[in-house]
């Protein structure tokens, strides 16, 4: 007797059938990298069906998240061995927010999310689906090694990952947003209301039996990064932010701190008087003014960004606004066309 979809979820490890496979890319001005992504899913779309990790062809959902470009253009009339779904944001609404819809609309009994440049291997997803028949409701996609990143990328990612972990930040390090979901996951992730998303976080948070696939990441088939420095920046900000109160707690820790220094200066120039001693007036006076300056608009920023975060939550805004879905059905004498460089070489 078949499972239905509600009770897939309930059954023991062992018990778990072959899933469906849902596949989330969001896609900013990808109109380069899209020929190689659809070769990479197409080839492991192949390798699911041949190993009988999945019984049916994948679904791909494409999310346009504003292009500039022919993103679009492609999604609309590109056609595979498998379906491909296109979901068309109103605006260009960030990467977390494109990978957000495309997971509360995929219907899959799994969800993977990647993204489209292929530096997270298409083929790991073998691995996360037996990881998940084993009884993982989330499988997270965890790099090897930063090999492909600069001295300095790798200093400050081990930097950030290590400030994250004294403010009580729970991540795990050198994993973005390459991992799998069941259906389960993904559903309580949808009872999250907020609006200032971190899905490496939020995901985390949601407990449930994980595992950990590591994979080699690879240079960027096409294009260029997306992630300049200002929203790498934001991105930290927000991972800080959004799980953690102790930035709050270290100003208050601060402002003691600055409290009994003023007192211990103030009982020096106390004894200095008394024994007669004068204390050069223009260091005394304006160096302690110019530090407590500083440390009042550190503190006033480091606040601001929590108010900011409190007056975006209680507007309640949309968080993506859909304009248009299209599905393309699977064809299966459809084969994905071939990248720029196999042309060339052609």
């Amino acid at each position: 007797m078949p499972y239905s979809k509600n009770d897939r979820e309930n059954l023991t490890p062992r018990e778990r059938p072959t899933p469906t496979l849902s596949i989330v890319v969001p896609c900013y001005n990808e109109e380069e990298s899209l020929p190689f992504l659809l070769e990479g899913i197409d080839k492991l779309n192949e390798n699911l069906l041949a190993t009988g990790r999945i019984e049916q062809p994948l679904t791909l959902w494409l999310v346009d998240d504003g292009s500039a470009d022919r993103t679009w253009e492609l999604i609309k009339t590109t056609t595979a061995r498998f379906e491909i779904s296109g979901i068309k944001l109103s605006r260009n609404h960030g990467h977390q927010y494109a990978l957000l819809a495309g997971l509360m609309q995929a219907d899959g009994d799994v969800i993977v999310s990647m993204d489209a440049d292929l530096q997270d291997d298409p083929n790991a997803a073998g691995e996360m689906i037996d990881h998940y028949r084993k009884g993982s409701e989330i499988v997270f996609g965890v790099r090897a090694s930063r090999t492909t990143d600069s001295a300095l990328k790798r200093k400050t990612a081990q930097g950030y990952y290590r400030l994250l972990s004294i403010l009580g930040v729970d991540l795990i390090p050198d994993h973005a947003d390459y991992r799998l979901m069941s259906r389960k996951a993904r559903d309580t992730l949808a009872s999250f209301g907020e609006s200032n998303l971190y899905l490496r976080g939020l995901v985390h948070k949601l407990g449930f039996q994980t595992s950990i696939v590591t994979y080699d990441r690879a240079e960027r088939s096409a294009g260029e990064s997306k992630y300049n420095l200002r929203r790498m920046i934001s991105l930290a900000i927000d991972g800080i932010t959004s799980f953690s109160v102790r930035p709050l707690r270290l100003i208050t820790l601060s402002g003691f701190f600055i409290a009994a220094a003023s007192f211990l200066f103030i009982a020096y120039a106390l004894v200095a008087w008394f024994m007669g001693e004068t204390i050069p007036g223009w260091a005394s006076t304006t160096l302690p003014i110019y530090f407590l300056g500083g440390a009042h608009l550190i503190a006033l920023g480091v606040i601001g960004e929590y108010i900011g975060k409190i007056y975006t939550e209680t507007k309640a805004r949309p968080r993506f606004i859909i304009d248009t879905t299209i599905h393309n059905d699977a064809n299966e004498t459809a084969k994905p066309e071939a990248a720029p460089n196999q042309k060339a070489a052609e």
